[in-house]
Parts: C-alpha cells; sequence; structure tokens
C-alpha cells in the first residue's frame, strides 16, 4: 500500500526553519529539477508527495520531520520556499533534539540546492 506524505500538515506541527530564494529561471523548469533531486527511488514505499499543479512537494519521513518545497512564479523567474516542520504527535518537544543535525544543516543544505538550480537552470 503505498505512504505517500499527507497532503495537509498534522494536526499538531511546528514550523522549525523556513527558506526561500530566487533564482532566474521558468518555475515549471525550476519545479521539474527540484522534483527530480527530491523523489525518492520508490516513492510508492515512502513519506513523498508530488502535487505538480501547486508545484508542491513533500518529503514526510520518521516520526518528527516533514519538509515542504513549493515553487512560486516571481518577476525574475522563480522564488523557492522551503519550511522544516516537527510534526511529532506524541512527546512533540522531542522532535526538535532529535532533528537537530538536521535543522542545523538545513540553510547550506538549501543554499547549496539554489546554488546547483542556478547554475543549471540560469542563462
Amino acid at each position: 500500500m503505498p505512504k505517500s506524505a499527507p497532503y495537509d500538515r498534522p494536526a499538531k506541527n511546528t514550523v522549525l526553519r523556513s527558506y526561500a530564494g530566487e533564482i532566474h529561471a521558468n518555475p515549471a523548469d525550476v519545479y521539474a529539477a527540484i522534483k527530480r533531486r527530491l523523489t525518492p527511488p520508490d516513492p510508492d514505499v515512502s513519506g513523498f508527495t508530488a502535487d505538480d499543479d501547486q508545484r508542491l512537494l513533500i518529503i514526510q519521513g520518521g516520526w518528527w520531520y516533514r519538509g515542504e518545497y513549493r515553487v512560486l512564479p516571481s518577476p525574475g523567474g522563480s522564488r523557492i520556499e522551503h519550511e522544516l516542520l516537527n510534526v511529532a504527535q506524541a512527546a512533540h518537544w522531542v522532535g526538535p533534539i532529535a532533528g537537530r543535525k538536521s535543522i542545523k544543516q538545513s540553510a547550506h543544505v538549501f543554499g547549496r540546492l539554489l546554488t546547483e538550480l542556478a547554475a543549471e537552470l540560469e542563462e
């Protein structure tokens, strides 16, 4: 049975980090490039959902982690937004402790994604 990430956020959720950046490229191309990078090898058995119409990617893993990526049109090309959430339902307070390494690295990882996308897509 598929285990895609739920489209709606769980009742208990806390945004731990929120990032945004822009690159000079078409939103459809940017979304496709991010989707290629983030789609797991077998998306039907992982916590992954892609909403191509909304240009939204959701990755939900383990008991506390949820990452959401959105690609929006902007005057200069595309705005990429990323939110890292704690979705632990029980012991919600433990999520940031368990995920401290992922949280700490998240700014660097997002920055690297923007750099790679710009190198690939900007002319």
